[in-house]
């Protein structure tokens, strides 16, 4: 139980360190990487240099993914910026199976093209090839996006690249700590706040266009649950009831949000706000625990945390009402669940061997598989494309943020300096 109500707990919510600037990412356990090769990009400017090394941004993406590795410029036996320059025998001899060249063009004073191409060195053929445009403040999305699309031509899985994550971190300011909510690229780069207050913050939690970001806010001694557009820093308040306001989730429309709310007898209960009416639904009238919703993709369940059974269990109950059926029978402690976006996997921290691990279960075949190896992992949430996802852990004293494939062969820490990093939520693909 008391891992149950530690959403809620002001002494669990963080500990007390310093948090710093952008996460870095070290890959602690994977597979055997593919070799490809990302050759310097050509440049024609005004300037002699290009604003962005677009080859650097692919090649990182494509190594931090786990399945590739980049051979390094000094061993290219040519460097072509085109395909009409291409000899695949000086890349055979390299062993490397693919390569990607491509050029920047200027064609305005912060106008830019981007081209590329794909190449498979065994098959001596063009895999895939674009041009987008792009100005100064664009060129790394340019570059993100390019990765994806390459990452899926040769995996068959759709890159996230062009992503973003958000977290909570804690900073100690004297003798209380300063909160902010932070969002970055899934790089760690362009890190910058959303939030900070001297009051906890915590359940980030992103709306289905990436725009706006749902969070609770102990502001003035209580709960409120809190909108806030990314663009313009304009921030509502949604939910202020009496007794507990906590864990938002954005519906797949996000016209709504799925609360857990507890009244003055703090009994905790699964509701549906409509974010515009501010009208609340409730869905759970049970007298055990019921908090930690989130929707299914299709929009026609609530999946939840309840102790109704005598332990954490995964419950779902449909969203127009119903009855609450029980979703997960494998240990004695399955909570907080996420959906993965394609509807076939649900993600939660599941208790093994007295730690507390993140485990994904197959929602067909109803089989298990752990996927993280701490003592107290929490707050999995899913890549957009359902084959990754992020969790949050601790490094000694400090929480750090890892991310695992949902096979679980490939795994990655994600650090931030020294300090407290915690609740991270992976954000929907983005609009260009």
């Amino acid at each position: 139980m008391r891992k149950l109500l530690a959403i809620f707990s002001l002494v669990s919510l963080l500990l007390s360190a310093a948090a710093q600037a952008e996460l870095t990412i070290e890959i602690t356990e994977g597979i055997k990487r593919r070799p490809v090769a990302v050759v310097p990009f050509g440049w024609q400017g005004n300037s002699p240099d290009m604003p962005l090394d677009i080859a650097q941004v692919i090649s990182s993406d494509l190594v931090r993914s786990g399945r590739f590795s980049t051979i390094p410029v000094g061993d290219m036996l040519q460097k072509p910026i085109s395909g009409v320059d291409m000899d695949f025998d000086d890349w055979s001899i390299l062993g490397v199976e693919a390569v990607v060249v491509g050029k920047v063009t200027q064609s305005g004073e912060n106008a830019f093209n981007v081209q590329f191409q794909l190449f498979d060195v065994f098959g001596r053929n063009q895999l895939l090839g674009y041009r987008m445009p792009a100005s100064r403040g664009t060129m790394r999305r340019v570059a993100h996006r390019a990765a994806d699309m390459i990452y899926e031509k040769l995996t068959g899985i759709k890159g996230v690249f062009d992503t973003k994550v958000a977290y909570v971190t804690a900073e100690q300011r004297g003798n209380g700590q300063l909160y902010s909510l932070i969002v970055s690229d899934q790089d760690g780069e362009n890190e910058y706040k959303i939030m900070e207050s001297a009051d906890p913050i915590m359940s980030p939690a992103w709306s289905p266009d990436s725009r706006r970001l749902a969070y609770v806010s102990f502001e003035g001694n209580k709960s409120s649950v809190f909108i806030q557009t990314l663009r313009t820093g304009n921030r509502i308040q949604v939910s202020s009831k009496p007794g507990i306001n906590g864990a938002p989730a954005f519906s797949p429309d996000g016209r709504k949000l799925v609360l857990t709310l507890g009244g003055v007898d703090g009994n905790l209960d699964i509701h549906v706000l409509d974010i515009n009416s501010k009208q609340t639904t409730r869905l759970t009238t049970h007298r055990a625990i019921d908090t930690e919703g989130s929707w299914s993709p299709d929009g026609r369940y609530i999946y939840f945390t309840s102790d109704r059974s005598g332990g954490p269990q995964v419950y779902r109950v449909p969203v127009n009402g119903g009855q609450a059926e029980r979703v997960t029978f494998d240990g004695s402690y399955n909570a907080r669940p996420r959906l993965s976006p394609d509807g076939s996997k649900l993600a939660m921290v599941h208790l093994e061997d007295g730690n507390y691990r993140i485990a994904v279960m197959d929602l067909e075949r109803k089989d298990l598989l752990i996927l993280s190896a701490g003592r107290q992992d929490e707050s999995p949430s899913f890549a957009p494309n359902s084959d990754t996802l992020i969790y949050a852990t601790r490094q000694e004293r400090n929480g750090v943020l890892e991310s695992v494939t949902a096979d679980g062969l490939i795994r990655q820490r994600l650090t931030s300096g020294d300090g407290d990093v915690r609740e991270p939520v992976w954000s929907p693909f983005q609009r260009f």
